[in-house]
């Protein structure tokens, strides 16, 4: 690998970073969301959490945390790991 694709790889690798940053931001404030909205749920009367309400709360709940399931499976050291190698 030449010089000057190694510094492009440097520089990817620095891009992971900031978004490995942005990532766990986004993660925090969905998981802020996710606690509000497991609150509500738990907060409502028991009527209320087998009716439609619940079911949709529970449904919300549901999606949000796939969406932190998916933020976690993202392996940022790997990606370095794997960039880094390339420059060997």
């Amino acid at each position: 690998m030449n010089n000057q694709r190694r510094a492009s790889i440097r520089k990817l690798i620095e891009r992971t970073d900031e978004l490995r940053g942005q990532i766990d931001d986004l993660h925090q404030e969905i998981d802020t969301i996710k606690s509000e909205e497991d609150e509500y749920f738990d907060n409502m009367p028991e009527s209320l959490q087998s009716g439609e309400k619940g079911e949709k709360a529970q449904a919300a709940i549901d999606a949000i945390q796939t969406a932190i399931d998916v933020l976690e499976c993202i392996d940022f050291d790997e990606i370095v790991s794997s960039l880094e190698a390339a420059t060997e």
